[in-house]
């Protein structure tokens, strides 16, 4: 299941908010007020349909490991292989890569409230990855090679735009929508990232990096733009590459010291991580200084098994690590301060391969 195509149908989740319009950009709040619970996205076995969203009640300690089931007691199930969630307005859109669609739910109450199809059989997309952008949301999809949009009002696919070869990780930087092109499906991956004018939604420009099959682009305060990227699994390592969003060139390739695939940008705060084993939890970075903060993220000793997510709580610095553990049962997820001490854990019960979180305010 841990391997090159068979990534595609794996992995990820979201960050909590909300606002009284559906098609409206919700605001940053001038000041985050602490998590009252935090939301767990498992994507479970692939063609299993065990895909789980889970609920962690802060005060009082309570985890119900199929809060999607117990919101929606007539839902036979979330779905296939959750990969990714977003709330964007007052609903949360959870991305279900091996049942091709993305199920809407309230965000405020897991209520759920429709699935939007992203094609059957032969014809399925497999969506990836969403964003939301300027009253939409923008969804990847490794199969057609597209990024469809979705709008927000009527629930509905209004249209697509055409990228590169099996787009994954999306980011935003102005009125421009990055999109990392992994071409992961090929026999030599892609080392592209798509520029898209959100003011046309169309693609005005390939960027090449040295990355090889592109994962994750996420960008700082100030529009660098880092992507990371698997490599071919064997003779190509994973690695980091980053981007000048206002010339939008390469302005750097971290090389063989970063061969990470997987990263989560906060507060200009780099956390480069890989999925699939490897040393280490987490390498620390900071994107302005461009140094190293710490070369690994646990500073008291705690054990992770198997990274497979990893957040961070932009109230606090908190951050969220997913572990995998065997991939076949239960997972869990463990709380770090800032500084890398252990702050809490607690198991996913039914969840298998948890691999994002979010916060409830």
């Amino acid at each position: 299941m841990k391997r090159n195509l068979m990534k595609w149908l794996l992995p990820a989740i979201v960050v909590f908010s909300a606002c009284s319009k559906d098609d409206d950009i919700a605001p940053t709040p001038p000041q985050l007020s602490p998590a009252t619970g935090i939301y767990v996205l498992s994507e479970g076995n692939i063609g299993s349909g065990n895909s789980k969203l889970g609920f962690y009640t802060i005060n009082p300690v309570l985890y119900t490991s199929d809060y999607f089931l117990q919101q929606n007691p007539g839902q036979t199930g979330l779905g296939d292989t959750g990969n990714d969630a977003i709330v964007y307005g007052s609903k949360m859109y959870v991305v279900m890569n091996f049942s091709s669609e993305v199920v809407v739910l309230n965000a405020a109450t897991g209520i759920f409230v429709k699935r939007i199809p992203f094609g059957t059989g032969a014809g399925k997309q497999n969506p990836r990855y969403a964003l939301g952008a300027k009253g939409k949301v923008y969804v990847s999809s490794t199969n057609d090679n597209k990024v469809s949009i979705i709008d927000t009002a009527s629930l509905t696919i209004s249209g697509s735009i055409a990228v590169g070869a099996n787009p994954e990780g999306m980011a935003v930087v102005g009125n421009n929508l990055y999109v990392a092109n992994s071409g992961g499906y090929n026999l030599v991956p892609d080392s592209t990232v798509s520029v898209v004018d959100l003011n046309t939604n169309t693609e005005t420009k390939k960027i090449t990096i040295a990355t090889k099959n592109p994962q994750r682009i996420e960008a700082n305060s100030v529009g660098d733009l880092y992507v990371s990227g698997y490599g071919n699994f064997s003779t190509i390592p994973a690695s980091v590459s980053v981007i000048n969003s206002t010339t939008n060139t390469v302005s750097s390739e971290m090389g063989a010291a970063y061969p990470y695939a997987f990263l989560r940008i906060s507060d200009n705060i780099a956390y480069f991580y890989n999925n699939y084993g490897g040393a280490g939890t987490a390498k620390v970075y900071n994107t302005i200084t461009k140094t190293v903060v710490r070369n690994e993220l646990i500073t008291d000793g705690t054990v992770i098994v198997n990274p497979y997510g990893l957040d961070v709580d932009e109230q606090n610095g908190d951050v969220y690590v997913t572990d995998a553990k065997n991939f076949s049962s239960a997972g869990s997820v463990t709380c770090f301060t800032k500084d890398g001490k252990l702050k809490f854990s607690f198991g996913t019960t039914a969840g298998v391969s948890p691999n994002k979180v979010l916060f409830k305010r």
